[in-house]
């Protein structure tokens, strides 16, 4: 089972708990406020990735980044036997795009599929994982980028992200402090911390506010870094209740944390990707039936608007939530289609966006997003046809 299969898992469980909402507006006072016009129809223009070597394979996107000049794109190849390898390209422009030298050193390195990349100072570092083991959970690997430029493997034990604690590990992000890695362990949200080299992560397990406690089951999607230390989103599953609050965390150092629980309705709720629009952290979740966005200000977290709606049996989420400039970018599922959405005004209205290919929900299906100035890149991969576009933003 894939790191992604693993999350889809315990969220699908969650919402079968919660109960099946019809159609709910948001919590909070807001709104509906997903722009009923036409979706805006950027002039996508394909880009062309090299192969990686090792033999002929599909290719798997997984994520990107960009960061000081300079783009990064990760994911993997998969062969006709049912093997994979890790891959990953980078380029200088965004319109050239050149492979990454990759160095596995372990086992199920060899095989990881490069999940999450952020990048800092234009140097990567990436997770990466792959299904293996008599109990058949994922064996997370870290990688960091080389003086050569090539993605070199970081030796941790087992325990650091398995073992029998383990839950799943969600996102790696980059900031001055460093490196910082989400996810959950049985005692319930969890970080690993790194230096600046990306050379080892330090697990944090079990973080007074962090991990779960008398007010509730916590648990940590994604994580941005604002200043002065980091900013982590989830939910709170609180006592004697079936559905989830959207929580936030922060903290100085990615050590020690302190939770804000944000006001919830009725509906499930949660908080599954984060990004900064200027100085002003957004988040992007779940609300109910739909997506809904949430943004702090000086008086604390207020809820934004609510765009698309829970379409089918599938597992709805976001996977991918970008900024630049005074737009917000969000890749989403809502269990039977990928769809992306922009706002110009920190969440609170919305409008779809179209995308160059169609994207069907389901394991292996991936749209993910980097926005640098007036230009925006999409990776996406609907299960055979993977592809890597750029358009400038609408209205630029």
């Amino acid at each position: 089972m894939s790191v992604r299969r693993v999350f889809a898992v315990f969220a699908l469980l969650a919402l079968l708990v919660s109960g099946c909402d019809g159609p709910a507006g948001p919590s909070g006072g807001a709104g509906p406020s997903a722009d009923a016009s036409p979706a805006l129809r950027p002039g996508w223009q394909p880009l062309t990735l090299p192969a990686p070597p090792g033999g002929a394979g599909r290719l798997l996107l997984r994520d990107a980044a960009a960061c000081a000049g300079r783009w990064f794109l990760v994911g993997g190849v998969a062969d006709t036997a049912g093997g994979t390898r890790p891959a990953a390209w980078t380029s200088v422009d965004g319109a050239t795009w050149t492979v990454v030298p990759v160095r596995a050193d372990s086992f199920y390195g060899r095989q990881n599929v490069l999940l999450s990349v952020a990048c800092r100072d234009g140097k990567a570092a990436v997770i990466g994982a792959k299904v293996g083991g008599a109990h058949g959970y994922p064996r997370v690997s870290t990688w960091r980028q080389g003086a050569d430029g090539a993605l070199v493997e970081v030796q941790a034990s087992f325990e650091t992200y398995g073992g029998p604690t383990a839950v799943n590990v969600s996102r790696l992000v980059a900031g001055a402090p460093g490196w910082l890695i989400v996810g959950n362990r049985s005692a319930g949200a969890a970080s690993w911390v790194s230096s600046p080299a990306a050379a080892e992560f330090a697990l944090v397990e079990g973080a007074p506010e962090l991990a779960s406690d008398g007010a509730g089951v916590t648990w940590a999607f994604d994580a941005v870094a604002a200043p002065p230390g980091w900013l982590a989103v989830g939910g709170l599953l609180p006592a004697g209740r079936i559905d989830r609050d959207p929580a936030v965390w922060s903290s100085p150092d990615g050590r020690s944390w302190r939770r804000t629980v944000l006001p919830g309705g009725p509906e499930y709720e949660e908080l599954q990707r984060v990004a900064l629009v200027g100085p002003v952290p957004v988040a992007v979740g779940l609300r109910g039936a739909t997506f809904g966005a949430w943004r702090q200000e000086a008086a604390g977290w207020v809820a934004g608007g609510a765009f698309g709606r829970r379409a089918g049996a599938g597992v709805p989420g976001v996977s991918s939530l970008v900024a630049a400039g005074d737009r917000l970018v969000a890749a989403v599922t809502d269990g039977v289609r990928h769809s992306v959405w922009v706002s110009a005004d920190r969440g609170g209205s919305w409008r779809e966006v179209a995308m160059p290919l169609d994207v069907p929900s389901g394991a292996d299906r991936d749209v993910a997003l980097v926005a640098v100035g007036d230009r925006w890149w999409l990776a996406a991969d609907d299960g055979s046809r993977p592809g890597l576009w750029w358009a400038a933003a609408p209205g630029a």
